[in-house]
């Protein structure tokens, strides 16, 4: 009875939760408005869900998000420092592939997500095969490096929370 009810739980919460972020007011009428919309909207849409994406670590998420964010506020200052000392002719734009272990779509698109988030990178174009990424980077000198950090800090992480 409560799986269909509540075909999608977390969607069903986050709906809830953004629903009072948008209108800005904790009072009862739109507790319950946030959570009529978290009940109505995934029942409507969840025939649009045949393969809903299981989580193998659902806390992880915090882990990650919380190192989504670090990771945006500290692109946020360089690239506010490349804009504000680098002259054009010093910058090193590269494109950087990104090979790739995940295989679950919505990891992928959580990945491609995350990069395009973080100042200064840009998700471009996924692989005809899904095996890889292409990204580019406003500035770096090791496009290696780049690479690297994109596995270790956001695959990983996701690699735990998708199966």
């Amino acid at each position: 009875m409560l799986r269909r009810l509540f075909p999608h739980p977390l969607l069903s919460i986050l709906l809830a939760l953004i629903w009072l972020a948008l209108v800005n007011t904790v009072t009862v009428g739109q507790v319950v408005l946030g959570g009529v919309l978290g009940i109505v909207v995934p029942l409507i849409t969840a025939a649009y869900w045949p393969g809903r994406p299981r989580m193998r670590a659902p806390l992880m998420i915090v882990e990650y998000i919380v190192v989504v964010v670090w990771d945006i506020i500290v692109a946020n200052i360089q690239v506010a420092l490349i804009i504000v000392f680098k002259r054009q002719k010093d910058l090193k734009s590269e494109w950087v592939t990104v090979p790739l272990e995940l295989r679950s779509p919505e990891a992928i698109t959580v990945l491609a997500g995350t990069i395009t988030m973080t100042p200064g990178t840009v998700s471009a174009m996924l692989s005809s095969c899904g095996t890889s990424i292409l990204v580019h980077c406003l500035h770096t000198d090791d496009p290696v490096a780049v690479r690297n950090d994109i596995k270790t800090r956001y695959e990983r992480r996701l690699k735990e929370i998708f199966p």
